[in-house]
């Protein structure tokens, strides 16, 4: 007991995350443990075959090979590695209550762990500021060449944050107290700041931007739509005239379809608060626990630890939900896909399909025409 203690007072000494003696007690009622593994079972299994099935569209389907797309199976192969080098580690860990897996790996999981993140979150931040562009710059600049451009930096980007964890820089302590290697509480300076550093980067800097993105994009909509239903005959007689279509007999007429240009801004919508309500908790908490060391301390640490955590891994699994619900294209490569006897899939209703330039879509006014 009394090497137990001086080990403690070793780790409280240097700065780096601590643990007590009893933190290996930490244990989950039966009831508890099956509803985890239940839950945990089913994010797992819709986490992976669900992003499979969206990355198998986007590759073997050269029409479905749009810039918005490339970026969509991207972060749809982020969350199914995710699916694969995590949360099956984290979900054995859950039933055990303890991690098994060695020191080394505890590291190298935190780094794959941080780097699907970073890379699912760097994502979602180049799709809503494309989305800006077009909407409120009207400048459509996304082409597929540039999104594969984007999405390799995107990755180079996230394994530069992410890869100092594998090699102890900072220094992770075997969980004793959470489901996976996680920020624990420390005193050392340079393990405060790369926690900072990491929470700004997969977080809070891609939700400040996505929500100033957001809010101008709300803005522009609304505006395009007072106008629209304010002026329709100046609007489409401007249109008519650069159409050269006014020597025609009957007045031209123009059918604007509101909610077909507000669709996909909707589903990119979606993703960022889904994204905002399954990460947040965890981003606070881990925050917390790294600077206080009661909380950190707490007896029931491991068990609000894999709530957050698989309220994370959650988002994996709604979003080829949310792909599959809000665009028809998608939906219906999915159809195609599965053989006749697993179409068990509701048929959503479907939309009048359009061939227009996404840049257009939002936009009726004297500068740009949307037919």
């Amino acid at each position: 007991m009394e090497n137990s203690s001086s080990d403690y007072q070793a780790f409280m000494d240097r700065g780096t995350p601590t643990f007590s003696p009893q933190d290996n007690e930490q244990s989950l009622n039966l009831p508890l443990q099956i509803f985890f593994l239940i839950v945990i079972i089913s994010i797992l299994l819709v986490a992976f075959l669900g992003n499979v099935v969206v990355c198998l569209m986007v590759y073997q389907r050269s029409a479905m090979r749009s810039a918005i797309n490339i970026l969509l199976a991207s972060l749809a192969f982020a969350d199914m590695m995710l699916a694969i080098l995590n949360m099956p580690f984290a979900l054995v860990t859950v039933v055990t209550t303890r991690w098994i897996f060695g020191d080394v790996f505890c590291r190298v999981s935190a780094m794959f762990f941080w780097l699907f993140v970073i890379e699912g979150a760097a994502i979602l931040l180049i799709i809503s500021i494309d989305r800006f562009l077009i909407i409120v710059q009207k400048q459509d600049k996304l082409s597929p060449y540039r999104a594969k451009v984007l999405i390799g930096f995107s990755w180079v980007f996230s394994f530069c944050f992410s890869f100092p964890l594998a090699i102890g820089e900072p220094y992770l302590q075997v969980p004793s107290r959470a489901p996976q290697c996680v920020f624990g509480y420390t005193t050392e300076p340079g393990y405060h700041a790369y926690v900072i550093l990491i929470t700004l980067v997969f977080f809070f800097v891609p939700f400040m931007v996505m929500l100033y993105t957001f809010m101008g994009i709300l803005g522009t909509v609304r505006h395009n739509a007072i106008r629209i239903h304010s002026h329709p005959d100046s609007i489409c007689l401007s249109q008519a005239s650069k159409l050269g279509l006014m020597s025609l007999q009957k007045p031209f007429q123009m059918n604007i379809d509101m909610s077909f240009k507000t669709r996909a801004f909707t589903t990119i919508l979606i993703l960022f608060s889904v994204f905002t309500v399954c990460w947040a908790p965890f981003t606070t908490y881990s925050l917390i626990s790294t600077f206080n060391r009661g909380f950190y301390n707490r007896a029931n640490f491991f068990e609000i630890s894999t709530w957050l955590l698989w309220l994370c891994y959650l988002k994996s699994a709604l979003n080829p939900l949310i792909y599959y619900w809000r665009i028809k294209k998608f939906r219906d490569a999915c159809l195609d896909l599965m053989p006749k006897y697993f179409k068990f899939l509701p048929q959503l209703p479907g939309h009048t399909k359009r061939r227009i330039r996404p840049s257009a879509i939002y936009v009726c006014g004297e500068h740009r025409s949307v037919v």
